[in-house]
């Protein structure tokens, strides 16, 4: 299995209807956050037909699919990534700590592949949320990355925290949203309030303790995004704060 064919097999699925709509939804052009990034032309679900096809696919065969200029070729490589995340966390596996560490190591040291927000989406949770999930010793992670200059890095600090808030630990998600509140980034801006939804489904109290300290002065983006799933009377109520 190399990079190369997987590259083919993804050329076989593009389609030209795809490879001219996604350079603009993805904000690849001048002055956009992806820009000069490149799209064959695929969809989601034949990306993930395809790393499953290629699910042992070496370490370094994989680095080769992060240096691609193609965007596929990195998600399909991210998506292969989370397939092998997934296996070595099974509970028989007898190497389960080692394996998922060595992953969460190489995930980390390959975020320059991480480059879009589905890419982060995609990852971030499955691999580096679900490790931090263990580990809760090594969530520093979590700061260095908040601290980065590269807006995918803080994404991926604030998507890793969905595994927490589906294990209903939301120290972390509540401590970066004050860090980054002010972070200016309107997909940053959808990722934080995302993230603080998603601990109001689950505890609605403590959504309302963050709101009633932060509704006036969070971006509004953030505000509509983390009220999304509450009542209207609700959600005009903390709009109108």
């Amino acid at each position: 299995m190399t990079a190369r064919q997987v590259l083919a097999t993804l050329r076989g699925v593009a389609r030209e209807d795809k490879a001219a709509f996604l350079p603009g939804f993805f904000q690849a052009v001048p002055g956009g956050y992806g820009e000069g990034d490149q799209f064959l032309g695929c969809v989601v679900p034949d990306q993930r037909k395809v790393a499953r096809q290629f699910r042992d696919l070496s370490r370094d065969e994989l680095v080769k699919l992060f240096a691609s200029p193609w965007h596929e070729c990195r998600l399909t490589g991210m998506f292969v990534l989370v397939g092998q995340y997934e296996a070595a966390a099974k509970p028989k596996n007898p190497h389960c700590e080692f394996e998922c560490r060595e992953i969460v190591e190489f995930y980390l040291a390959n975020l320059d592949a991480v480059n879009n927000w589905d890419i982060v989406d995609s990852t971030a949770p499955k691999i580096l949320g679900a490790w931090l999930v263990e580990k809760d010793d090594e969530r520093d992670v979590l700061d260095r990355l908040a601290a980065s200059d590269v807006l995918w890095e803080r994404r991926v600090a604030v998507l890793a925290t969905f595994s927490l808030i589906k294990n209903d630990e939301f120290e972390e998600i509540i401590e970066l949203s004050e860090r980054l509140m002010d972070d200016g980034h309107d997909l940053m801006n959808k990722a934080i309030g995302w993230m603080l939804r998603e601990m109001g489904k689950r505890d609605q109290a403590r959504l309302e303790k963050f709101l009633k300290k932060y509704a006036k002065t969070m971006p509004r983006t953030m505000l509509r995004y983390s009220i999304e799933k509450l009542s209207r009377e609700d959600r005009t109520k903390w709009m109108n704060q």
